[in-house]
């Protein structure tokens, strides 16, 4: 992927997603390749409960929704939200007081709610999914409260789009035997798609909420779910042990809300025949999906093709940054001291970019803030190593040594190559902020030479000034990492 260093933005943007249970409104604002959340709420409203006995939203649920709409406009309006679009899904679309439901809506707050299709629906969920992986390939699965979606990606392109009964609401009210039911939906939907998935992307509360149980179960040490990755005798052992546990059990391990958690041993039986029947390799959970599709769908196709990450770390950058332009600078010079450049270009940028962002921090906190920033953060197109390398070259970049205990857990995320690789980069942040004080001419000029045994900055007659013993500390510092003495050279 081709990295675009300047920066695009969008205008405020709010989403409202219908769902069959719950109701959310989030507002974007900011970076338009990556999503930025300036607001986030949501309502367990229950809309679909009950829908497959009665055809109609469940009461209780609606007059809940229709309170979380209330208020969501008047908050829309305070945030002087330029564009909102309200989008309802399988339990709104079913239902036969559904178009009653929306007219209310528009009435009381003067949005206009369009019914998704099921393919529609589908489709807003794959273009979540390529908001974070832009060149994604595999099948992604959707369960909602009352509907299941299967896309097909190849390549970043969305090809089939199909949609089902298969989710906990509607499999309430399934007769007999439930598994074989699901089996053979699954079945019937699996002749309807040509292709082999190696990766199955997974999203929705449910979903997630299962993610959140196999983490607790493993005790894994980094809390996010996007792009969290399951292999397949991972998720076998995760979905057996739901089978059996409790409520108390799943509520002792997880902070999901208890209406999700009730959806949660439906949702596991579902993906456990799709896994079976679909066959991927690996699972992974994505945190976009149709609200996020929503946004992608307004971007214009050359702000699609940006990287998502090095678009976040420019808008951070843009913000929150002393010199603003400095990262790109400080990313070029560095690179020369790592192998395969090219590979490591990206992430590199990345790390650059947001080496500053936290300078109004109090010193003695401002490496934990950078590492946690990194790898807890809003980042898509960044797998879990890379969180963790980007954290770690950040860490360094502000702490020279010692009291990293705390990290240790994270680091068998990383290998040995990418342990060194966040240490150099760490440390040549450090020095190259160091030196340059912001100006990014002083890096154009001073040069960094690695020979076999020593790694050499060649000064120029116009900025020796710029050294002195802070950036011969730093260079040695890095020097010795690198396995190589230090020289400062007048050229």
């Amino acid at each position: 992927m081709k990295i675009t260093t300047k920066f695009a933005a969008m205008e405020r943007v709010g989403v409202i997603d219908v769902g069959s249970n719950s109701v959310r409104m989030v507002v974007f604002d900011g970076a338009a390749r990556s999503p930025a959340y300036f607001y986030n709420e949501k309502v367990m409203c229950g809309l679909g409960r009950g829908i497959a006995e009665s055809g109609r939203l469940n009461p209780e649920g609606r007059v809940r929704a229709l309170d979380a709409m209330i208020r969501f406009a008047a908050i829309a309006e305070s945030f002087r939200v330029q564009s909102m679009t309200a989008v309802a899904t399988a339990a709104v679309r079913e239902a036969e007081d559904g178009p009653a439901f929306c007219a209310e809506v528009l009435e009381k707050t003067g949005i206009t709610v369009s019914v998704a299709s099921g393919v529609d629906e589908a489709r807003l969920s794959a273009q979540g999914v390529l908001l974070g992986w832009p060149e994604a390939n595999g099948l992604v699965s959707d369960i909602g409260g009352a509907s299941m979606e299967l896309a097909e990606l190849s390549q970043g392109t969305i090809g089939e789009r199909l949609t089902s009964s298969l989710a906990p609401l509607r499999l309430a009210g399934v007769k007999g035997d439930l598994d074989a039911h699901i089996r053979t939906t699954l079945i019937e939907l699996r002749k309807q798609l040509s292709g082999s998935y190696s990766t199955l992307y997974l999203v929705g509360g449910s979903y997630r909420a299962i993610a959140k149980l196999d983490m607790a179960r493993r005790d894994y040490p980094l809390q996010v779910l996007h792009e969290y990755n399951l292999g397949r005798d991972q998720l076998s052992e995760t979905l057996d042990w739901i089978e059996g546990a409790s409520m108390d059990e799943f509520r002792a391990l997880s902070s999901t809300s208890e209406a999700r958690l009730t959806l949660v041993p439906t949702a596991a039986r579902v993906l456990r025949h799709l896994v079976d029947v679909f066959d991927p390799k690996v699972a992974a959970i994505s945190s976009y999906g149709l609200r996020e599709g929503l946004l992608y769908e307004q971007m214009p196709e050359e702000l699609r093709a940006r990287d998502p990450l090095i678009e976040a770390c420019m808008f951070s950058e843009r913000t929150s940054a002393r010199f603003p332009g400095f990262g790109f600078e400080l990313a070029q010079w560095i690179l020369p001291l790592l192998p395969d450049p090219d590979r490591w270009e990206r992430i590199t940028l990345a790390a650059a970019l947001l080496h500053d962002v936290s300078w109004r921090s109090d010193p003695s906190s401002r490496a934990e803030e950078c590492f946690d920033n990194a790898s807890r953060g809003n980042l898509g197109g960044l797998d879990h190593s890379g969180r963790v390398l980007l954290a770690m070259a950040l860490l360094h970049r502000y702490r020279k040594s010692g009291k990293l205990d705390r990290y240790k857990a994270l680091r068998p995320l990383l290998n040995d190559e990418q342990h060194l690789g966040a240490q150099v980069i760490g440390q040549a942040m450090r020095l190259g902020a160091s030196l340059a004080g912001g100006d990014a001419s002083v890096l154009r000029r001073a040069k960094l030479v690695l020979t076999d045994g020593l790694l050499d900055l060649q000064l120029p007659a116009d900025v020796v000034r710029f050294g002195g013993e802070i950036v011969s500390t730093r260079l040695a510092e890095l020097a010795e990492s690198m396995g190589r003495d230090s020289r400062v050279t007048h050229i």
